[in-house]
């Protein structure tokens, strides 16, 4: 079928949850995906930061399917050599002693909030369950992330929230110290906010939080879903800011495209998950484990870490210029390979213009388009994405 007949089928029988674009892809390789039409797209989203080593890598491929041809899924009732190789290698990498495996970010981080809760009522009382998020923040769509989500957009229609959120301003140390009570358990905080615009925040909040959360006895937990597995340059966001979390989430771009979720902890506060306090059927089977192994050794081993502060680097120099040619651009900022580019009308026409011109990108908070390419970005892909983007702003400057 092509692609007006896919979206035809979709309409009938898909609940309308996405506001989708008309595009079906059903081939990836690298930087690149093809539509059911045969069209060719230059993909600067990855699958929301999901695809960090591009599409259908080698390593991945090869290993899910070696995978699939043994075992693909069993009990975590049983121990799953999988599952453990990819714990260690999670473990011997970040501050973390244990891991919890499930299957996405919003999973990961339901985990997380409670293992703070039952950590801390179990060492200091009953009376503390309340954690501490930010504004703009995003945490995923259930429940319990949507209530520690500090976007309305997201929470609309789905009162009553879960008691025991409060949420402050992102980057406002005394604005944090002022919202704890004794009710106060956990602060959780992306690193670096995604969904919220790109929001870098500056020297030294972070290990102003870390002073602030030791000083009260407070959780520490970061939600890397989006940043972590070497989307910034490092392997995990917070090794940038000279501190370690508590507790960290991640999600997205672990397994190289297959689902997988993982909370990570310090091995005191891992101890409260005893069995029957918390599961997941199909968190860390064989199958995604072993796609974990290859993407996260393939991070490791293959110069992707070097590769993406380079691309990085050169990404956010050729956004400066065409900051300089247009003034609708008001800011560019980025960490790695998760850049952001502010403007002063809507995103979302350009995202469209993009996607007609043969460029996947994304836009968030409605005026900041998002660059979450491949980390296996070259020169070449940059400055094909540099042309697209440079011939619809120009167009767009003469709109307006």
């Amino acid at each position: 079928m092509n692609s007006e007949q896919w979206i035809d089928k979709a309409d009938n029988y898909i609940m309308k949850t996405y506001g989708r674009y008309p595009l079906v892809p059903v081939r990836g390789e690298g930087c690149h995906l093809w539509d059911a039409d045969g069209r060719k797209y230059l993909d600067f989203l990855a699958g929301v930061a999901v695809n960090n080593l591009g599409h259908c890598h080698p390593k991945v491929v090869a290993a899910l399917q070696k995978q699939a041809a043994q075992l693909i899924h069993c009990s975590n009732y049983y121990h799953i050599p999988q599952q453990i190789e990819l714990a260690e290698l999670l473990c011997d990498n970040s501050f973390a002693d244990r891991a919890f495996f499930c299957n996405s970010g919003a999973e990961a981080n339901e985990a997380a909030i409670k293992l703070a809760r039952k950590y801390s009522r179990e060492k200091f009382g009953t009376d503390r369950f309340e954690i501490i998020t930010a504004l703009a923040s995003f945490h995923g769509r259930t429940m319990a992330t949507v209530s520690a989500t500090g976007q309305e957009k997201v929470q609309k229609f789905f009162d009553p929230l879960l008691h025991g959120f409060k949420h402050v301003p992102f980057n406002d140390a005394d604005a944090l110290r002022r919202a704890i009570s004794p009710l106060t358990c956990a602060v959780l905080l992306e690193p670096v906010q995604g969904e919220g615009g790109v929001v870098i925040p500056s020297a030294g909040y972070l290990r102003e939080v870390r002073k602030i959360c030791d000083d009260n006895n407070l959780i520490l937990i970061f939600d890397e879903v989006q940043v972590g597995v070497g989307r910034t340059g490092k392997l995990f966001a917070y090794e940038h800011f000279g501190i370690t979390p508590d507790i960290m989430t991640l999600a997205k771009a672990l397994a190289g495209g297959a689902p997988i979720g993982t909370m990570l902890a310090r091995g005191d506060i891992a101890e409260s998950f005893g069995p029957g306090t918390h599961g997941s059927t199909f968190g860390g089977n064989p199958l995604v484990a072993a796609a974990g192994i290859a993407a996260l050794r393939t991070i490791l081993e293959d110069g992707i870490l070097e590769n993406t502060e380079k691309m990085g680097n050169y990404l956010v120099a050729g956004l400066n210029k065409l900051k300089e040619k247009f003034p609708c651009i008001l800011d560019v900022r980025g960490i790695g390979l998760m850049i952001g580019m502010e403007l002063s009308i809507s995103g979302g026409d350009i995202v469209k213009e993009a996607l007609a011109e043969g460029l996947l990108l994304n836009v968030a908070q409605d005026r900041v388009l998002r660059f979450v390419p491949p980390l296996i970005v070259g020169k070449n892909e940059i400055d094909d994405m540099l042309e697209i983007l440079t011939a619809i702003l120009k167009k767009t400057q003469l709109s307006l």
